[in-house]
């Protein structure tokens, strides 16, 4: 059940009841999300920092920090999506979740199909929300100018960003200078011919840093094009 793309996004259960959590895992995995388990509550929020999920399943009663106070605590540093998953019946709950950054709600029991598609949805709503795009096992954020690799993470500039994106919207498809110069144009960016090729070297070096060497190919007399 991938949605927004063909990349497998990664979920975070956070979750301290072994059944529940193999219930989710085992739902989650079959539903094609790869399934990350919070195995440190003690230091929960530099976990879920460090391990950077697309989407977050938490618990409001977990062991050493409400699950409430740790959504709140994670705004402070991410805008990941959060759907509270809770036995707690309760609007004040509900409402508290919701102040503090939550994007869903739901209650145990639930309904698995209900859940995949309130996932589904906030996935969904995310993505276009921060303009995603997906490349191979890469994220990139056009509103932040951040490509993501799992835990690894680079900046591009503007210039950097509006390029690679257009070689991404024109993939395996021969993109000429002049093509490049207009879009880069078109987005108040003016750079000669010189300044192109610094802005496609120093992105080629950029992607190579995250494994991804030579995606970007020189063809002579005729431009760019992204394998």
């Amino acid at each position: 059940m991938l949605e927004c793309g063909d990349i497998m996004h990664k979920i975070l259960i956070i979750e301290d009841d072994e059944i529940i959590r193999n219930e989710l895992e085992k739902l989650l995995t079959n539903s094609g999300y790869q399934v990350l388990i919070l195995e440190n509550f003690q230091d929960s929020l530099n976990e879920i920092l460090k391990l950077s999920p697309d989407l977050i399943l938490l618990d409001i009663n977990i062991p050493y920090i409400n699950g409430e106070v740790l959504l709140k605590n994670l705004r402070n540093y991410s805008n990941i999506p959060v759907i509270m998953v809770t036995s707690i019946n309760s609007q004040i709950d509900e409402a508290l979740s919701i102040s503090y950054g939550a994007d869903d709600y739901i209650t145990k029991p639930y309904n698995p199909n209900i859940l995949l598609l309130r996932i589904g949805a906030v996935l969904k709503r995310t993505n276009q929300n921060f303009n995603i795009l997906n490349y191979k096992d890469l994220k990139i954020n056009l509103g932040k100018g951040i490509i993501t690799k799992g835990r690894k993470e680079i900046i591009l500039t503007k210039n950097e960003m509006i390029i690679f994106s257009y070689l991404l919207n024109n993939q395996n498809r021969i993109v000429t200078r002049d093509e490049l110069m207009t879009d880069l144009w078109n987005n108040d960016e003016f750079i000669n011919d010189n300044a192109l090729t610094v802005n496609i070297s120093r992105l080629r070096n950029k992607l190579n840093d995250i494994g991804y060497k030579n995606i970007i190919e020189t063809r002579k007399g005729q431009g760019y094009i992204l394998l």
